[in-house]
């Protein structure tokens, strides 16, 4: 443990515990070691906490965080550990806070077209509630079943309509933050425009929580749309499939709510794991674009027009699901991939690299390169319209120890390759543990000493989320 921190005493864990009223915490064992991670895999983003707090309300992390700080007891704050950073790693041990007991809806407000949440609740529970009201959630996050909306703020989560909604942070319009000094602040609410002061609530979007724990959030809807479909949409080659993504998005003069890419190794992996396939599962690459219109003939000249371009431009054929069960049966498979992935390779690295959609080609022509050279079985698969690329590496024949170097190598090459064509580390995943050190790739030091004051500002002993994004 850092010398900048203290440990949980005796003494100190009888005052905590009292703070909790004696009672829900954990200081068992078994549970600890559930908390010690979330989906990033690998020994080295483990850490065990000494105690796991339940809070339930605003005044209760605020007391918490208060005593925290004038103990020098580093705390973590933790959703529902779906992340993939290693954000919600307690590396310094002390507490872990889990939001999981903050999970009502607090208000639905169809006049404001807003509502607003607790950080425990579960972001497919808000589309619901939502989609209820004739009204729509739009981050739609591939974790959306298992994810809390406050893991999707503190990371700024992209998803699958990123490219006609936007990603999480352009749907919180406030939030109640408690600081590390145990201030209870409020930034935002359900103003449409508001540049009164400082962006607050843009700063505490995409954080880490780092800089403060978000106790409420106030997030946009908008009206939802009657009609959807989805094209599925085989190429023979992941070239092909990219290099119509502009194309498309030039010329078709309309914006997909979803363009999704797959390659052949990421569906077959996928197959295996639903234990189905998709048509043509041999194909090089999928696309997965999908329309949305209030009005169903329109929305049919849209795909009948899209689907005409894919086969102009190298489509091995084009599928449409137009009806509830054909878009799950899709959308299935492409959410599955993640899950697949851990289930086949414990040991695997998946990456978040963002590049210019025009470099899509290119990025993956480089990934293959890299595959080869330090011999790593590669699935590619991730978000084409705004290309956010998920690169994953997986072990399929080192040793753990060979493991470890070998991934260091590829990922070092990688994100340089990456940053050459004008890309960055990460679209939505974060930086928190796993990505720390290879920030000063893509940041100037001026941003990076910018960085490091904002959080000093905020959390001048350095007890909040400690180790994650900067020291």
């Amino acid at each position: 443990m850092s010398n900048a921190y203290n440990r949980l005493t005796e003494e100190r864990m009888g005052e905590l515990q009292a703070l909790m009223a004696y009672r829900h915490y954990t200081v068992d064992p078994e549970r600890l070691k559930v908390y010690s991670h979330d989906e990033v895999s690998g020994e080295k983003y483990r850490a065990l906490p000494e105690i796991v707090l339940y809070p339930e309300t605003t005044e209760e992390i605020a007391r918490i965080m208060k005593w925290a700080n004038e103990n020098r007891i580093p705390v973590t704050p933790r959703g529902a550990g779906t992340g993939l950073s290693g954000g919600a790693v307690p590396v310094f041990s002390g507490i872990v806070l889990s939001l999981e007991r903050m999970n009502r809806i607090l208000e639905l407000d169809k006049e404001t077209l807003t509502i607003t949440v607790e950080p425990g609740v579960v972001t497919d529970e808000i589309q619901r509630a939502a989609k209820s009201a004739g009204l729509l959630y739009a981050g739609d996050p591939c974790s959306s079943d298992a994810s809390f909306i406050g893991g999707n703020v503190a990371e700024n989560a992209g998803g699958n309509k990123v490219i006609k909604y936007g990603a999480t942070g352009r749907h919180v319009m406030g939030l109640e933050v408690v600081l590390p000094d145990g201030q209870i602040a409020r930034f935002g609410g359900k103003l449409v425009k508001d540049v009164t002061g400082y962006d607050f609530v843009s700063l505490m979007v995409g954080s880490e929580g780092t800089l403060g724990i978000m106790t409420k959030i106030t997030l946009r809807l908008i009206p939802l749309l009657k009609y959807s479909a989805a094209l599925l949409v085989p190429f023979e080659d992941v070239e092909t499939a990219i290099a119509f993504v502009p194309k498309m998005m030039t010329q078709a003069k309309l914006l997909p709510a979803s363009i999704e890419f797959m390659d052949q190794a990421s569906l077959a992996l996928t197959g295996r794991f639903l234990n189905s396939e998709l048509p043509y599962a041999t194909a090089g690459a999928h696309l997965i674009i999908e329309l949305e219109e209030n009005d169903k003939g329109l929305l049919f000249d849209e795909y009948t027009r899209i689907g005409e371009m894919c086969l102009k431009y190298g489509a091995l054929e084009v599928y449409v699901a137009d009806n509830r069960n054909t878009r799950e049966k899709i959308w299935k498979a492409r959410k599955a991939i993640a899950e697949a992935v851990s289930s086949f390779y414990p040991e695997h690295c998946m990456e978040d690299i963002v590049v210019p959609i025009n470099r899509i080609p290119q990025i993956v022509e480089k990934v293959r390169d890299i595959s080869e050279r330090y011999r790593l079985e590669t699935i590619n698969f991730g978000h084409a319209g705004d290309g956010n690329l998920h690169v994953t590496f997986l072990n399929h024949r080192y040793t753990t120890e060979q493991w470890e170097e070998t991934i260091e190598n590829a990922l070092d090459d990688l994100y340089r390759e990456t940053v050459l064509l004008g890309g960055t580390l990460s679209g939505e995943h974060g930086i928190g543990l796993k990505r720390k050190k290879y920030l000063s790739t893509v940041l100037s030091p001026t941003v990076l000493e910018l960085t490091r004051r904002i959080k000093n500002a905020f959390d001048p002993n350095g007890i909040l989320n400690p180790g994650k994004i900067v020291d």
